[in-house]
């Protein structure tokens, strides 16, 4: 994962201590003042400050996506009971992430004149609606913090597809799970798009016609928070998926120009801010620690992606590491991944939430003892970047030709990656 305007800080060079003025302390979530100021309930999140901003403003505008959350507010004032207030939030979850998916895949009325494929309308009303709940009031009856929270979840989980994952029965046809990120590094510029996400709507429910026979995608997206993986929202969403499915790809926003099928993934989180403004350092936290390998490996049919024709952007087989070798105290970097015996400093990935959730989804699968059996792992698409011109962010417009060339591209590049790999 990486900035379209920072391409030197993707999570494989990520070497930040203290972002956003965070102080990092290993295995904590660590906010600073402004996170922790914000965290109250009924304030909005730091998140869900930056709809004020002007780009997200005109993103919904331009999109068509701007009454969501107006609109979902109305709706819940005229809520009198905890049942109706959650059958609101589950069905208003789910429409949006439909509508999403529609827009992406043009179908029904496209409004606006933002293209088709952006990802960006679904993150700025997702958090529209997330601080409608937030600051919400009802009206008859009391909802309490532990009640709220539950809503809230309902409405991440339902506006991101993780509940309506639906694989058709049989054996004629190849199943496959795609994961994509929000965007992020939104302090940076506020205009940032996520090819990753854009990918998980353009493929979500799709069937490719192969030589092979039918594949069928199926997609879910991901927060960029620490709390929500510390809390094992990847594995909630995952586990019961994995079995079901012939191949799975975790994706994220890696590099500049180019494409990357991350070898392994480490257990090491390395402090980078979130979309929330908050840090973490330390083991990647998951059950079982006493059994947590230092290491996953893809089982994705790297050798056949890199080989293949799969688009305008190069494809790399990435096999570098960062570790601390076993009886030493420094890390090392590793061009041909890690030695026996050593700490995980940094994936192929990096150490940020890109590799956290390859090396989750990758040692869900052993755990599961899928290993085997069941090709898996990550791929890191390039960065998506703004056209000549336009990359200053405090006043460049918030598309261009060339941004929307990009993600086009970029999308329908996974897409041909993933039928390579589920043909293999």
């Amino acid at each position: 994962m990486a900035s379209s305007l920072t391409p030197g800080i993707s999570g494989r060079r990520l070497g930040v201590c203290g972002v956003f003025g965070a102080v990092l302390l290993a295995g904590a979530l660590v906010p600073p003042a402004a996170a922790a100021d914000t965290a109250r309930a009924g304030a909005p999140t730091v998140e869900e400050q930056r709809l004020d901003r002007a780009a997200p403003r005109e993103i919904l505008r331009r999109s068509g996506f701007d009454g969501v959350a107006p609109g979902f507010a109305r709706d819940l004032d005229r809520v009198r009971s905890y049942a109706e207030a959650r059958r609101l939030v589950v069905h208003e979850g789910h429409a949006l992430w439909r509508r999403a998916v529609d827009r992406a895949q043009g179908r029904g009325p496209v409004t606006g004149d933002l293209s088709k494929d952006d990802d960006r309308p679904l993150y700025w009303a997702r958090l529209g609606m997330t601080r409608a709940l937030r600051a919400w009031e009802p009206r008859g009856f009391a909802l309490g913090d532990a009640r709220r929270e539950r809503l809230l979840g309902s409405l991440e989980t339902t506006s991101r597809g993780q509940d309506t994952i639906r694989h058709p029965k049989g054996h004629r046809i190849k199943r496959v799970l795609v994961t994509g990120f929000d965007p992020f590094t939104l302090d940076r510029d506020t205009r940032i798009s996520n090819p990753s996400g854009a990918t998980a709507l353009a493929l979500d429910g799709t069937v490719v016609r192969t030589a092979a026979g039918p594949v069928r995608i199926e997609t879910a997206m991901f927060p960029v928070r620490w709390t929500d993986f510390t809390e094992g929202e990847v594995e909630r969403t995952l586990r019961r998926q994995l079995p079901r499915v012939d191949l799975f790809t975790t994706v994220s926003q890696g590099r500049v120009g180019k494409f990357d099928i991350e070898r392994t993934n480490g257990a090491w989180r390395g402090g980078f801010g979130d979309n929330e403004n908050l840090s973490s350092t330390g083991l990647v936290p998951v059950t079982d620690p006493a059994s947590q390998p230092q290491w996953t490996t893809t089982t994705l049919p790297y050798k056949d992606i890199v080989a293949a024709d799969t688009g305008r952007f190069p494809v790399y087989d990435n096999t570098a590491v960062t570790e601390i070798p076993a009886g030493g105290t420094q890390p090392v970097d590793r061009p041909d991944g890690p030695t026996p015996g050593s700490a995980a400093r940094k994936g192929g990935g990096g150490d940020y939430l890109s590799n956290e959730i390859a090396y989750r989804a990758t040692l869900l699968r052993d755990r599961l003892g899928l290993r085997d059996r069941l090709p898996g792992g990550h791929v890191h698409t390039p960065v998506l970047q703004f056209g000549a011109g336009n990359t200053d962010p405090a006043t460049g417009k918030v598309t261009d030709p060339e941004f929307v060339r990009n993600r086009v591209d970029i999308i329908e590049q996974v897409r041909r990656i993933v039928v390579t790999a589920v043909q293999r």
